[in-house]
């Protein structure tokens, strides 16, 4: 049986399903190698949610896997220098791999590993980037920029791309159509279903705790408060629509927790949510009738909590900056201009007036989120091994 080394910092609930499906299938062997060796307890602390917090779901479950002792001075996967691992080479080695999968480059170890087998075993890599934020003109640092990624994508043999504008990303810096395999995003969409209505009549009871009528309509972030998905445009936005019937509900924590609720203070209209674990999630969704990601960038590469409105049959409003935009957003909701107040009003105006629309379009969200499986990632990582 051919084998894979999966390299990746740290267990994530958006990759430890796809590890643990690999395994059950059983068509190759796999090992991960975890380079933010910490993470082994579970705990990580979150610089954009500010706190340190454990998954509650099981994400090392099913599957081979082995941490990697990191020696960083600051360990993390915020910076470059935060995952440094002296044996990660030895262990690869000892375990042998056909081919390698290497989650993102922008760790010293990681690019380590690029460099020390290329040429030596096939490379796989997945990383979402994308020239959304890029402006437009020549830069030097543009340019020093377009030349070193292109340098790094000399050391890829196959990169699996999930979606167009990632796939621009990678033809820009000199990957041949040959070498670009479609695997898009997903998440457990069963987990996020309902089929006995449990989530939703949990979510009802925790509208009304809320003060939320059942008649009102309410839109819906859930995220890190933090400046790239632009919470205070959403915020500020908002207030100008006068309609007394709808609610902006905003579930999580980040950096500019103390100032969004200061900005909002002045409006009963909206409320507020801490951030809340996995298991709580399918719930959390449905007390929204539609998910707002506003995201102005730079660095929403893909924005997976769509996926997770979708999948729990919410209708969508989104920015075109977000790189899922193209891939996810059709006939289930709205795309608009990024920090363009006009259209984003005139989008919440859409959703509003939107009356038996709203199902129909949660409907097309669920249904074609089917579709963004972790089934296609693996069949096509298969492929490839």
């Amino acid at each position: 049986m051919k084998k894979l080394a999966i390299i990746t910092s740290h267990p994530i609930q958006y990759n430890a399903p796809l590890f643990r499906l690999l395994a059950e299938r059983a068509n190759i062997h796999l090992k991960v190698f975890y380079t933010w060796g910490q993470t082994e307890q579970g705990f990580v602390y979150d610089p954009d949610f500010q706190k340190e917090f454990k998954w509650d779901i099981p994400l090392l479950d099913g599957y081979e896997k082995e941490f990697v002792q990191n020696v960083a001075k600051n360990p993390g996967a915020g910076a470059f220098n935060g995952i440094q691992n002296n044996d990660l080479i030895d262990r690869i080695d000892s375990y042998n791999p056909d081919t390698l999968f290497v989650f993102g480059w922008s760790f010293k170890s990681h690019l380590q590993v690029l460099r020390h087998y290329k040429g030596k075993k096939k490379i796989l890599f997945r990383g979402d980037s994308n020239l959304l934020d890029e402006r437009l003109g020549i830069s030097l640092k543009k340019i020093i920029r377009r030349w070193f990624l292109t340098w790094v994508c000399k050391h890829i043999d196959t990169a699996l791309y999930t979606g167009n504008a990632n796939k621009a990303y990678y033809q820009i810096h000199g990957l041949s159509k040959n070498q670009l395999v479609y695997a898009p995003h997903a998440i457990e969409n069963k987990r996020f279903a309902d089929a006995d209505e449990s989530h939703t009549i949990k979510a009802n009871q925790w509208r009304a705790e809320m003060g939320i009528a059942a008649t009102d309509l309410v839109f819906l972030f859930a995220g890190k408060l933090e400046p790239k998905k632009d919470p205070f445009f959403l915020i500020n936005v908002f207030k100008t629509i006068p309609q007394k019937h709808i609610r902006l509900l905003l579930v999580g924590n980040g950096a500019l927790e103390k100032n969004l609720k200061f900005a909002a203070q002045d409006d009963g209209r909206i409320l507020f949510l801490d951030f809340q674990n996995q298991q709580l999630m399918p719930v959390v969704y449905r007390l929204g009738n539609v998910f707002v990601l506003p995201s102005k960038g730079p660095g929403e590469t893909w924005g997976l909590s769509v996926n997770e409105a979708m999948a729990c049959g919410l209708p969508v409003l989104v920015s075109d900056r977000c790189g899922c935009a193209k891939e996810l957003v059709k006939d289930n909701g709205r795309v608009f201009e990024a920090e363009n107040k006009k259209a984003f009003a005139d989008a919440l105006l859409f959703f509003i007036n939107a009356g038996s629309q709203l199902a129909q379009m949660g409907a097309a969200s669920y249904t074609s989120i089917q579709s963004f499986s972790f089934n296609q990632i693996a069949e096509v990582v298969e492929e490839a091994v």
